[in-house]
């Protein structure tokens, strides 16, 4: 029996499927995702959507959708399903009677007679979707309609009818080639099996996609057909139906799609399951390796790569090359101490200061699965030797670090840690100052430095930078612990320290090296689980402080407020359960499985086999945000590693 089971008599049932979306993706930055009835609901749904390098490598969906028909005796059974003002036309979620998802996305549909299987799969690292109809039941003469719904846009806009478009098409093997506007790939979409391709060219009008609806956006779009391939299907019998940039061998298609199909990795427990997620995060371009942020609608974020790295890598799959490509790619990218948030070359953004403290950690962390004395600092030396020279000299605007040791970050206008919303152009979170976290990070990467170069006989730097941890540790505690509260300030800035219970205090609690004592972390702790946690992870903000919002929903600027004044992130859970196991030892362990055992129902609940970005703050705690985020999945599988080793090691401080 599957892992992954589903309802199926609420298959039909749209409040239960729209809700639950899937996602493949080729490893190459490319991806395909809808819901679990191929209704689309979001811009960013399309069966094949790539980044195109022409528009700065910016993913565009090419196929929407594409609309199934069962003809026999002259009758036509659509199954497709799309949302019109008003109504769901057609409505061929109705002829779903069952669901997997392992180890591909399948749907079988019976309509009197005729079942019919559908499985769908994206290639790894081409530019190619592959979809495998399977007749495995009729009684009379059968034919396959397959109608293609073209967008031909960037997946943050909506496309709409108009003059431009070419729709013109060309014959290939077995099927046909579109290509809608200049600058774009051209579409191959051909069959495994002769077929006619039956030319009724139209566009498909104010198409809505609700989630977007929710969030405030435009919602509208139209949609090119170009007309659809008939082919007569036998009972037995597969024909598959390829999407792709590059025209294809129709008669190897059955073969590569059961050989791509057999190499699938299995998701038969909760760990496969996030396993597999964990995979779709990690993207080869060229010499590049790069970690996307989330799925469906972020690209490779600075920050997020370093702190989701080595959960996606070493503890899922101990993937020791993949982490240190993943490094070296970034490393490239060091600018002035700083690497970039968002963007690449001319379009990067180098706004977060707290990236490059979480490199220290991620090497951090690759340092302790490689264990090879030396290589590091061989390999990364010189980078984090300039990173710490370049917020002690101050070579960026707003960021500095004082002579009490602590680092100074401020820019009008602008949030430049994680807590980065701006609502109509003003910082929802500013934090400007001395940040938390940021100096328990940077605490951590002097002492980390230390220890490297101790091992390295870098007389240099050690005479340098030695009296730094006793500056910097004195100089946090009397900055930021309060006794009579026993917990540390958010952030300090001119007007004194802001205590508004937030959880980035948990970060000087978990991390190798703590600036603050065993009995202030006891403290920090309890503070942080009376107050933040959820069984989802923690909130960003305190219940009882008025500026708390409980739910994240409404337009963006509603969803920004609420971003980080309340919304539960699960990638916090890392911390918060590291913490504690360093802290408390295996007398942990039955929270910290409790604790991770709360995302088990997550992988058939919103993004199959993944966990989502955010979380309401306020029961029932319901998933938002992107779909599949990778330091949700990272930190998750990072504790499980954790657990792991607190189980199997005598001692009881990691």
């Amino acid at each position: 029996m599957s892992y992954l089971n589903f309802n199926k008599e609420e298959l039909v049932n749209l409040e239960y499927s729209l809700k639950r979306e899937v996602l493949s993706t080729n490893r190459a930055g490319g991806y395909s995702s809808t819901t679990i009835v191929c209704c689309n609901t979001r811009k960013y749904h399309g069966l094949l959507v790539l980044p195109i390098n022409e528009f700065g490598g910016e993913n565009h969906v090419l196929l929407s959708s594409l609309d199934e028909t069962i003809v026999q005796h002259g009758q036509s059974f659509n199954l497709g399903i799309h949302k019109y003002p008003g109504i769901y036309e057609p409505r061929g979620h109705k002829y779903i009677v069952d669901l997997e998802y392992d180890p591909l996305f399948t749907l079988t549909y019976r309509v009197g007679g005729v079942v019919l299987k559908k499985e769908i799969l994206m290639v790894h690292n081409e530019a190619q979707l592959m979809i495998r109809y399977t007749l495995e039941d009729a009684h009379s003469e059968t034919y396959l309609r397959l109608k293609p719904f073209l967008a031909y846009r960037n997946v943050h806009a909506l496309s709409k009818a108009n003059m431009m478009a070419n729709t013109k098409y060309e014959h290939v093997e077995n099927g046909i080639r579109s290509k809608m506007y200049v600058g774009f790939p051209a579409l191959n979409m051909q069959l495994s099996k002769a077929n006619e391709f039956v030319p009724v060219p139209d566009w498909y009008y104010n198409i809505e996609y609700l989630e977007e609806k929710n969030r405030g956006y435009d919602y509208k779009e139209d949609l090119f057909v170009p007309g659809y391939f008939e082919v007569p299907i036998k009972k037995g019998e597969s024909i598959i139906f390829s999407a792709s940039t590059e025209e294809v061998k129709t008669s190897t298609l059955k073969r590569k799609f059961q050989q791509m199909r057999d190499k699938r990795m299995s998701r038969e427990d909760f760990k496969s399951c996030l396993i597999y997620s964990a995979s779709q995060f990690i993207v080869h371009d060229g010499k590049d390796t790069e970690v996307v942020a989330g799925y469906p609608w972020f690209g490779r974020w600075g920050r997020d790569t370093f702190i989701a790295l080595p959960g996606l890598t070493l503890a899922a799959c101990f993937d020791l090359k993949a982490c240190k490509e993943v490094l070296d790619t970034m490393a490239r990218q060091l600018h002035n101490g700083l690497f970039p948030n968002i963007g690449k070359g001319d379009k990067a953004a180098y706004n977060s200061i707290d990236a490059p403290m979480w490199f220290f950690w991620a090497v951090q962390e690759y340092d302790k699965a490689l264990g090879e004395p030396g290589a590091i600092w061989k390999a990364y030396g010189n980078k984090m030797k300039s990173i710490l020279m370049a917020f002690r000299d101050g070579v960026n605007p707003g960021l500095r670090m004082d002579p009490n040791g602590l680092i100074w970050a401020e820019q009008p206008g602008k949030a430049l840690t994680w807590m980065d919303a701006v609502v109509r152009g003003v910082p929802v979170t500013p934090r400007a100052g001395y940040a938390v976290e940021i100096n328990a990070l940077w605490y951590n990467a002097v002492c980390y430095m230390l220890k490297l170069a101790e091992e390295a006989e870098d007389k240099a730097f050690i005479k340098e930078w030695k009296d730094m941890p006793e500056i910097i540790r004195k100089s946090f505690v009397d900055t930021f612990w309060s006794k009579e509260k026993g917990y540390l300030a958010d952030y300090v800035n001119e007007e004194g320290p802001n205590f508004c219970v937030k959880p980035n205090q948990v970060f000087a609690c978990s991390l190798t090296y703590s600036p603050i004592t065993d009995d202030m972390k006891e403290q920090v702790l309890k503070v942080i689980t009376k107050e933040l946690l959820t069984p989802k992870g923690l909130r960003t903000l305190s219940p009882k402080n008025p500026n708390y919002h409980g739910q994240y929903e409404g337009n963006q600027d509603r969803r920004d407020e609420a971003y980080h004044q309340g919304t539960v992130w699960p990638w916090l859970i890392g911390a918060y359960i590291e913490a504690n196991l360093k802290l408390y030892g295996k007398q942990f362990l039955p929270e910290a499985k409790e604790l991770l055992a709360g995302y088990e129902e997550d992988m058939t609940l919103y993004g199959l086999c993944s966990i989502a970005e955010v979380y309401d703050g306020d029961p029932p705690y319901n998933p938002n945000g992107c779909i599949s985020q990778a330091w949700s999945v990272g930190e998750v599988l990072r504790s499980m590693e954790l657990i792991r080793k607190c189980e199997t090691t005598s001692n009881s401080i990691l």
